[in-house]
């Protein structure tokens, strides 16, 4: 077993970083065009804690290097499961995955944990944990261990920039929108005024 681990952190607070994490896969993010599909399949509020539990099933454009998808099989796509929890009371948001597809040959199990630093930071910590269970030499399941570090290592940092780019977008826009909903209230006090005060409008 390998294991990969990588500490980041963001700019933004965590209020931000929470809602911004539902855009990551979007078009505003040029770094996972390997995403082709994300489909939620249960959300629930727990009554008592307020924790937001989600189970979602995604499908990536292998980009793995041609020996390595040999060895586990040629697939071109695959898919994993992601189950998060949003817990609004200590500010936490929880993603843990687990690679469906090739199960039999590699089990990969990833920990994914935001919490604020301060009102403006944000901590991205990751935990990965991948095991080649195909048979064979240790020396195979070694490569094939170090071949998927690697690949967490590369995703990181692309990682890191495409969520940057969701996070400034959509701050953004929640921006603009801001400005709009000011604007109309604006609008609509003006109006009243002048009705109040007998003017047409």
């Amino acid at each position: 077993m390998k294991v990969f681990s990588n500490t980041e952190t963001f700019n933004y607070s965590w209020e931000e970083v929470s809602t911004a994490n539902w855009r990551k896969y979007c078009p505003w993010n040029d770094k996972s065009t390997h995403v082709i599909a994300v489909d939620t399949l249960s959300r629930s509020v727990d009554p008592d804690t307020g924790i937001l539990r989600t189970e979602r099933l995604i499908t990536c454009r292998q980009n793995a290097p041609e020996w390595l998808k040999t060895i586990l099989g040629g697939a071109n796509e695959s898919q994993v499961f992601e189950t998060s929890y949003v817990d609004p009371r200590h500010k936490t948001v929880t993603m843990v995955s687990q690679n469906l597809t090739l199960s039999n040959l590699i089990n990969v199990e990833e920990t994914v944990v935001y919490r604020p630093l301060n009102e403006h930071q944000t901590q991205f910590k990751q935990d990965a944990k991948i095991t080649a269970l195909c048979g064979g030499w240790q020396r195979i399941r070694n490569s094939v261990e170090d071949a998927l570090v690697k690949r967490f290592r590369e995703n990181a940092i692309k990682g890191k920039e495409g969520f940057e780019a969701v996070l400034e977008m959509s701050r953004r826009v929640f921006a603009e929108e801001r400005e709009r909903e000011k604007m109309s209230l604006l609008r609509g006090q003006a109006v009243n005024i002048r009705r109040a005060e007998g003017i047409a409008v």
